[in-house]
């Protein structure tokens, strides 16, 4: 085994294998401190005695430990020990510490954080805080507005087109068209003829999207990726989108739909959940049933009447509006869920699943393209 080899099985095992692996030094010592700082708290180290520390309380301060891993770890290591902070260990001055805030690097989990303990901040470190949520939400809407634009930018079709774009470049035809060309000398194929794609455009026509938002604490990662969307939507020619959240009130944020940051500054997370008060809300804004989508954001943990949230749903559905209960929309859709109540909306004519932001788009852009 390499030098490399045991250092690395050493800082994960902590002080508990310096008989057997040696101690550190250099940045390394650096590491075993900045690790045990965090993963030293943990209650269930003195059962299994694991990275458990014998040097007594450390005195490493949270801007001390931020700076140094910083220096220490590779960015994504720095992410996952951040994000380990604020979420597992809830290490809120992480978040609203200003010296703190002023050094970390903007990313998803800090962001999670802000949301969750905003209401703790005073008006400076909620200044600083707010800094952080643009940086993070510019990221993801650069991001997600590429797969909405995608999405709505029309299906290829196998027809030629004479319109001459690269992103209708037709390859495998080309190649086809173009093979009496090839000059195995050179090993090159000399395109004479080149061949293109020609899209079947959507017909964007008076189509509603109204997104019930559940804004209970365990659903932040969706509540985030739902305001993105919900700005990324917005304005696309003749799609009207709403944006609602909820737990047992209802706020419609339809109006700060194309400000996400201030919309997601304005989310109150935690509480209990009504989800039918919000899907009665939500029946409310249709316009023409058969041209409206209504998504449904929650981890179908109904704290009100599940038989008045079957009822609700039923009736949008059999009036012809599109019924969509998403128990997850992040970039990793991994639903946490009542099962059971989502399977009676299924049964009364919901589609219920998990999906991306990307996926979702793709879902509206089907559905309003027909």
């Amino acid at each position: 085994m390499t030098d490399e080899m045991l250092e690395r099985w050493r800082l994960v095992l902590g002080d508990a294998a310096q008989d057997c692996l040696g101690g550190l030094s250099g940045d390394a010592a650096g590491r075993d401190a900045a690790l045990d700082w965090l993963y030293g708290r943990d209650e269930d180290l003195d059962r299994r005695d694991v990275r458990r520390s014998g040097s007594g309380p450390s005195v490493l301060t949270t801007v001390d430990w931020l700076d140094g891993i910083t220096r220490l770890f590779p960015k994504e290591t720095v992410e996952r020990l951040e994000r380990d902070a604020v979420e597992r260990y809830e290490i809120h001055d992480v978040v609203t510490d200003p010296q703190v805030l002023a050094r970390v690097e903007p990313n998803p989990a800090l962001l999670r954080a802000v949301l969750r303990t905003k209401h703790l901040m005073d008006p400076e470190v909620l200044r600083l805080a707010r800094r952080l949520v643009e940086a993070v939400v510019r990221q993801l809407v650069e991001r997600m507005a590429s797969e909405v634009r995608q999405s709505f930018s029309g299906a290829r079709a196998r027809r030629p087109s004479r319109f001459r774009q690269a992103r209708n470049f037709d390859v495998r035809r080309t190649i086809r068209a173009n093979l009496a060309h090839w000059r195995p000398d050179e090993r090159r194929l000399h395109v004479r003829t080149p061949h293109f794609f020609s899209r079947t455009r959507r017909h964007l026509d008076r189509w509603q999207v109204i997104l019930l938002v559940d804004q209970s604490g365990s659903m932040v990662g969706s509540v985030i990726h739902a305001a993105v969307t919900a700005a990324c939507l917005w304005g696309l020619p003749g799609v009207r989108t709403h944006l609602v959240a909820f737990d047992t009130e209802v706020v419609d944020l339809t109006s700060d739909v194309d400000d996400p940051v201030e919309l997601l500054m304005k989310v109150q997370l935690g509480g209990g959940t009504d989800i039918a008060r919000a899907v009665t809300y939500g029946a409310q804004l249709v316009e023409n049933p058969r041209r409206t989508i209504v998504v449904l954001v929650t981890d179908f943990y109904e704290g009100g009447s599940v038989a008045h949230l079957v009822r609700a749903v039923k009736q949008l559905v059999e009036q012809g509006t599109h019924v969509l209960g998403l128990a997850a929309l992040d970039v990793e859709a991994n639903p946490a869920f009542d099962r059971v109540t989502a399977q009676k909306l299924a049964d009364v004519g919901a589609a219920v699943g998990a999906m991306t932001p990307g996926e979702l788009a793709a879902f509206v852009a089907e559905h309003v393209g027909r």
